[in-house]
């Protein structure tokens, strides 16, 4: 589907200062109308401080779908309170990358890391300046350069760009294929419109393969009128940037994700502004479906309900038939993490295929695999088994 044109912003370069001073205020004080009401897994709110609860903002609990062990960046960390869950979560040989872009939200998650590092008996929480549409670029190492080579003339601009290219290159503030979950709890929508590809292309960046995206946001079930786009405070309000609820999701897909999955979408709206209804959504997206396909006559049954279904690369899946896939769509339809494994049976071939050994696969959209392609045409045995067909206690 093709995004619908937005009207033409007035206030565009003003959008990041609104958002920076809006969340500036809200570190200071709280500011209940930046969130929406959340519920949180389990009891890890119970030993966070309590200026770091009312502190944060968010809209929902991307928290809660991540695992022990597991390297996490959550993009505008804020005051830190789902980097500090996670903490708890990953345990001790996890790590948390907490990333924003405002000074005195950093501030106040990074006074309490050694309190919580007490807590928990171990530290495994940092939190980092930059922005998350460029993830490249450390900040914080930029103003120590900025400090001493200050910008004092047009010609030491230059100077200024090269340094941020080099730091990008040799420095990054998150390396390439390094982090096992991204996620974001509400601020997406706070990036500028111009900047919302490159985001999504960040994410995916940094992310291994087989890594995830689980972000919580405010989507919208129409555009916004022209007067919502226009309203500076709409914009650090987390409505004026809201995505359209078929536009996230087609962010991920653009950017080279798979198995987007809409993991949770509240009924009603947190709000309703000139008949544009705005609420939370919680998204779900695999990187790692890039790559060679390779014959190693492997199949996969897809068990239903659907008579059939399509997954992201156009492979269609009927009920019920062995469909044949390559090895690089068997991979990721049978791993245990996979988003698919749930809805599918993995038939591997009954003599196993070398990689190394395996010819090119031409990827059909639709491919039936023959019971014998898998087997082999020589295969001719015959085995029963002596054993009854039920445990013992059961009815056949």
């Amino acid at each position: 589907m093709t995004e619908t044109v937005r009207p033409s912003l007035s206030v565009d370069y003003d959008v990041e200062s609104t958002v920076i001073e809006r969340y500036q205020a809200g570190a200071k004080q709280q500011q209940p109308s930046l969130c929406c009401p959340t519920e949180y897994e389990g009891n890890y709110l119970e030993i966070l401080p309590e200026e770091i609860i009312a502190k944060d903002y968010g809209c929902g609990d991307p928290t809660r779908y991540v695992d022990t062990g597991e390297t996490v960046v959550d993009l505008g960390s804020g005051a830190g309170k789902n980097c500090y869950i996670l903490a708890q979560k990953v345990g001790r040989s996890g790590k948390i990358i907490g990333v924003d872009f405002n000074d005195k939200m950093l501030s106040l998650a990074r006074k309490y890391r050694g309190e919580m590092a007490d807590k928990l008996g171990y530290s495994n929480t940092n939190f980092v300046k930059g922005k998350i549409q460029d993830l490249k670029l450390d900040l914080d190492k930029l103003h120590g350069w900025l400090q001493k080579n200050p910008i004092t003339s047009v010609d030491k601009i230059g100077a200024y760009e090269a340094e941020c290219d080099r730091l990008r290159q040799q420095e990054p503030l998150i390396a390439d294929n390094s982090i096992d979950v991204v996620i974001s709890n509400c601020v997406l929508n706070l990036v500028r419109p111009q900047d919302k590809q490159q985001l999504f292309a960040e994410i995916w960046r940094v992310l291994k393969r087989g890594g995830r995206a689980v972000i919580s946001d405010i989507v919208c079930d129409e555009d916004p009128t022209p007067a919502i786009l226009n309203d500076p405070e709409l914009w650090s309000g987390c409505i004026a940037g809201a995505f359209r609820e078929d536009n996230f999701l087609k962010m991920f897909e653009d950017a080279g994700f798979y198995g987007v999955e809409i993991l949770k979408r509240e009924t009603e709206p947190w709000q309703v502004i000139d008949g544009v209804e705005f609420r939370s959504m919680t998204v779900r997206a695999y990187k790692g479906k890039e790559g060679a396909c390779w014959e190693r006559k492997q199949s996969v049954v897809y068990k239903g309900p659907w008579k059939q279904v399509r997954d992201d690369d156009g492979h269609v899946f009927c009920r019920g038939e062995r469909m044949a896939v390559c090895d690089k769509t068997y991979q990721i339809m049978t791993a245990a993490n996979s988003p698919y494994a749930q809805d599918i049976i993995g038939i591997p071939p009954y003599e196993n295929i070398p990689l190394e050994a395996a010819t090119e696969f031409n990827c059909k959209t639709k491919a039936i695999r023959h019971a014998r392609e898998t087997k082999g045409s020589e295969y001719n045995l015959t085995q029963t088994n002596d054993s009854d067909c039920c445990s013992p206690g059961e009815c056949c």
